[in-house]
Formats: structure tokens, sequence, C-alpha cells
């Protein structure tokens, strides 16, 4: 088993996932998006699965719903930070 590659924490794909459907990818420099994932990935709790495939299977709609409104003002908050400070 190889640990970086087979586990991962689901809101890793949820947070990437949102900021490319708000267009963040398009404003943000590579830098900031870096700062941005990290500030909101610290904001949530951590969920790791080994296949996205089983959060179709455990996870029920209200569940995930709540995954995604948790993903969404964690980024609003780490997008505030981000904006405050000027870009490098």
């Amino acid at each position: 088993m190889i640990l970086d590659t087979d586990i991962h924490n689901f809101y890793e794909h949820l947070v990437l996932k949102e900021i490319e459907k708000q267009g963040l990818s398009q404003t943000l420099t590579p830098h900031q998006l870096a700062d941005l994932c990290c500030l909101a990935l610290n904001q949530l709790p951590s969920h790791y699965i080994r296949h996205d495939v089983d959060m179709i299977y455990f996870t029920t709609d209200a569940e995930r719903n709540e995954m995604e409104q948790k993903v969404i003002a964690s980024l609003r908050l780490a997008h505030d930070k981000i904006q405050a400070v000027p870009a490098r």
C-alpha cells in the first residue's frame, strides 16, 4: 500500500471541485490558490477514504449537501483572508 496515493481526504476533492465551479482558478495566482486550499481544508474536518465512489454508497444526500455547504463556507472565509493580503 502506498499511503499518499491510496488514501486521501475526501474534502480535498470537494474543495478543488468548488474552486473550479466558482472560477477562482481564473482569478487567483498559483500561490494564492495553494494558500486558499490550505486555509479552506484546515477549517474542514478530515474524512479520509480510499475510493471516491465509496462516498456515493455510504453518505446520504443530506450528508453530501452538508459537506458541500461546509466547503463553500470554508472557501468564502479562506478567500476573504487571501484578498486581505497583497498578491505575491
